[in-house]
């Protein structure tokens, strides 16, 4: 098992404790560090003999930098210190009320190509022998993007192909039918361009950290936490500025001022955003669990202990 693997076996049981982690772990200035300094980081770990309060630092740079099943240092852009800084500007974009298509189509392609890289460099490739991704693999990320491209249109093309003039109705393919779809395209996009994982299956390991073969159940438990944890950061960054704006358009200073309610909306969605990162990234453990009665029936008979241990993904 890998030395960051261990780190979330004993320090990332509880939620309030992954939390206190990747609050610390989404520090953009990790992305300055040189990937010499990470692989000098990450000999140092390895060489230590246990944790202490001075690895702390080089902790969350291995962390933050390196791919806890290859070993080897993530993509600057597709590092988790780099998710909101790259996320927050694609994402108030895509929630802007464009008047035309393509607009649209431009933003939504670019959130939904970033958010399907970034979810395949941080996958589980514990079950894979190359480094370079298969055709079938790139494939199905160029359909995923390109599916989630048009979906994520689609209020606005309503909207316009049906020349709707009504300011209610507009509203509520522009604003409130966003938070439904932005949680499904969320889902979705982690569900199916991690997909192969839950055919070739990935590796569980025993208490001490022994790998024990590979498991699709495991996968298809990692990949569903992850599309979950997904689901709930966008569509609640959806949800909640909406549901703000519409209080605050009731009350008398925006209605006198109602060139605010647009900043308003945008600075929310960020700050949301911001906000739900670190804790839809907490909802479920790095180091999963799973019992061995619900692994697959060729493992059932290698082991003994009554839970296995997998690694989630991000």
């Amino acid at each position: 098992m890998d030395a960051n693997l261990l780190y979330w076996k004993n320090h990332g049981e509880s939620v309030f404790s992954r939390l206190k982690i990747w609050v610390n772990l989404l520090d953009p200035s990790f992305l300055l560090t040189s990937n010499a300094e990470i692989q000098e980081t990450c000999t140092q770990l390895r060489n230590a003999e246990k944790f202490n309060q001075k690895d702390e630092h080089a902790w969350n740079i291995s962390l933050s930098s390196i791919h806890a099943d290859s070993g080897s240092v993530l993509p600057l852009v597709f590092r988790s210190p780099a998710f909101l800084p790259f996320t927050a500007p694609l994402v108030v974009a895509s929630f802007l009320p464009h008047k035309n298509i393509k607009p649209t189509l431009f933003w939504q392609f670019l959130l939904q190509s970033y958010t399907a890289g970034f979810n395949y460099a941080n996958r589980n490739c514990s079950s894979e022998k190359g480094q370079t991704p298969s055709p079938k693999q790139l494939l199905l990320i160029a359909g995923t993007v390109s599916y989630a491209t048009c979906a994520g249109a689609l209020p606005q093309i309503i909207v316009n192909r049906l020349a709707i003039r009504s300011l209610f109705i507009q509203n509520f393919f522009r604003f409130f039918a966003t938070i439904p779809l932005s949680a499904a395209l969320a889902f979705f996009n982690v569900f199916t361009v991690r997909g192969e994982e839950c055919q070739n299956g990935i590796q569980v390991f025993d208490s001490n950290g022994n790998s024990v073969g590979l498991s699709k159940a495991a996968a298809e438990k990692a990949v569903m936490e992850t599309a979950l944890s997904r689901a709930v950061l966008f569509g609640t960054t959806a949800a909640v500025p909406n549901l703000l704006v519409s209080v605050l358009q009731r009350t008398r200073i925006f209605q006198k001022n109602a060139l605010l309610v647009a900043p308003i909306r945008h600075i929310s969605v960020a700050f949301v955003l911001g906000l739900m990162i670190p804790l839809s990234f907490s909802l479920y453990p790095q180091l999963g669990m799973i019992r061995k009665e619900n692994v697959d029936e060729d493992l059932q008979a290698k082991v003994a202990e009554e839970q296995l241990f997998y690694h989630r993904g991000l």
